[in-house]
């Protein structure tokens, strides 16, 4: 797993399912020095090749500061408790999602397609054939909600609520670098953004994907799923038709 680079500080760690993002943070805390920002965590078992993609960036696991999870689902989640205990980071997610990571509750379940379906037993019949382990509950200390701004990233970092494809999935918008993290809602595949699969509420998690096509500043678009969008982001938003996306 090689860290793609995609700005001057935020880095793509690609995995085969649910890519984690590395957001170098200014220089900061005790020892002054610089930090960094995951943003999802990849499936169990990730936590060992994260570090070592940090490692490669120059990062300590102490230099990590925040572990932001854009939902509660598997791959997002499933190295998130690997993570805190090896650097400890405060971790951070949707409120409506924080029971499920902490494993208080159950994960909701999808409505799905007939499209969806035959993905959805395809992709959790590969993580069974590869003995990928059930995410560990872990602490969600920060619980985030629509309007939050993170601190410490040198920008303003916008919390949006991107209800949908879990109840309390997040996006996160930093306008001045033009740099969106949408969650599930948006991957891409064949050239185009499309809506994420497996959502527990359809229409929700469209009106969500044309929320974060309408934002203004998206210049890059760091999907968890596909390859991220680095050119012509916004023309490619608008170009997308999630209405008719898994049908």
């Amino acid at each position: 797993m090689r860290p793609q680079q995609l700005t001057p500080s935020i880095w793509q760690l690609p995995f085969p399912v649910g890519h984690v993002y590395a957001v170098r943070l200014p220089a900061g805390g005790a020892a002054g020095r610089p930090g960094f920002a995951l943003v999802d965590t990849g499936v169990s078992g990730s936590a060992p090749a994260v570090l070592a993609a940090l490692a490669g960036l120059g990062g300590r696991p102490e230099d990590v500061r925040q572990i932001v999870l854009t939902h509660s689902h598997l791959d997002h989640t499933g190295s998130a408790a690997d993570l805190a205990a090896a650097t400890g980071a405060t971790v951070l997610a949707g409120a409506p999602d924080a029971p499920v990571i902490r494993g208080e509750v159950p994960e909701p379940e999808p409505v799905l397609t007939a499209a969806e379906r035959l993905l959805h037993e395809k992709v959790m019949a590969g993580l069974a054939e590869s003995g990928i382990e059930p995410p560990r509950p872990v602490a969600v200390d920060t619980e985030l909600h629509d309007g939050d701004v993170l601190e410490g990233w040198g920008e303003p970092v916008h919390v949006l609520a991107t209800r949908g494809h879990t109840p309390g999935g997040i996006a996160l918008h930093l306008p001045e670098s033009g740099v969106l993290f949408p969650g599930d809602i948006i991957g891409t595949g064949e050239g185009r953004a499309v809506l994420g699969p497996f959502n527990v509420d359809r229409e929700q998690a469209i009106a969500s994907f044309r929320r974060l096509a309408a934002l203004e500043r998206v210049e890059v678009v760091c999907v968890p799923h596909g390859e991220p969008v680095t050119e012509n982001a916004a023309a490619t938003l608008a170009a997308a038709t999630p209405e008719t996306d898994w049908l």
